[in-house]
């Protein structure tokens, strides 16, 4: 696809009012999004330190300014506690527990996901009714209920350092503590903030393909957008190239959909590209540069009183 001629295209539709008010819906759920995000870390962290809504969407910004840098995004583990005034370490582990319940979303929607689209994909061969089938379909539930398992049993990570880590190391096993603090009630909570994180930018995804005129039902599309938010999951990458590969994973299971549809035409692949586009630049190139506003406010070395 060509890049500079899918933005030239963007730009073209971006005078047309169908197209703005449109955007600005879809422009409005990426505020949804990460104040969602927000209320997710703020209520996390509270259990080490009270912060305002301001403070923790602040901190939220400037960790996706600093994750566009790092693989996978870990950067945004550093980023967010840098606006703590104690306890930065179990800040770090506290968002790594934010970030293990959306990825366990992204992992039980694509494997969900992936279960539904193959019969569709494989209509007509033994696999669709045969035992493979039902032996992958028992394997990857178990391992979803295992996944859920081991989430809403964090404390096991607590007890876990005490045989790991020996007593010269009592000093960092204090920090491991974190995993013992939240209730099951609470881990449902952050679970909840993150399925709807989850159906916001999903939704997202949608519009801005049926905005590129992308024939394709909510139902469908929603499996589609699991599958590619599955592999973007394990799939190494750093944030300032994440479009390109976004955008062929994107491509991919579309292809593999409008392959199987009467109705599929070759025009989906340029809406395709350009709703993974957008939507990176609406989702993350938005909140990164918001974001480089408070990275440079940040005090690294703060003087001790």
């Amino acid at each position: 696809t060509n890049l500079p001629g899918l933005l030239q295209t963007i730009k073209n539709d971006l005078l047309k009012p169908r197209f703005q008010i449109q955007l600005a819906m879809i422009i409005l759920l990426m505020i949804v999004n990460w104040s969602l995000e927000t209320i997710k870390w703020r209520f996390l962290i509270a259990k080490v330190e009270q912060v305002s809504f301001f403070k923790a969407l602040q901190a939220v910004l400037t960790g996706v300014s600093i994750s566009s840098f790092t693989p996978n995004r870990i950067g945004e583990y550093f980023g967010r506690v840098f606006i703590l005034k104690k306890s930065r370490i179990e800040g770090i582990l506290i968002t790594i527990v934010g970030s293990m319940s959306q990825l366990l979303v992204t992992v039980l929607t694509g494997t969900i996901s992936m279960l539904i689209i193959i019969p569709d994909l494989g209509s007509g061969t033994p696999f669709q009714h045969g035992y493979l089938y039902t032996g992958t379909i028992i394997f990857v539930l178990s391992m979803d209920l295992l996944l859920l398992g081991l989430f809403f049993n964090l404390s096991f990570l607590a007890e876990l350092k005490k045989k790991i880590i020996r007593k010269r190391l009592k000093r960092v096993r204090k920090f491991f503590r974190i995993f013992a603090f939240y209730h099951n009630s609470e881990l449902s909570t952050v679970l909840m903030l993150s399925l709807a994180r989850y159906i916001v930018f999903s939704t997202q995804f949608f519009l801005l393909l049926r905005l590129f005129d992308v024939e394709v039902l909510y139902g469908n599309a929603l499996v589609l957008i699991s599958l590619i938010y599955l592999i973007m999951a394990v799939m190494p990458t750093i944030a300032l190239t994440e479009l390109g590969i976004r955008g062929s994973v994107a491509l991919y299971f579309f292809g593999l959909w409008f392959g199987q549809s009467c109705t599929g035409d070759v025009t989906y692949k340029a809406g395709v590209f350009a709703a993974s586009t957008l939507l990176w630049m609406i989702n993350l190139g938005i909140p990164a540069l918001i974001g480089t506003i408070f990275v440079f406010r940040l005090q690294f070395f703060r003087k001790k009183d």
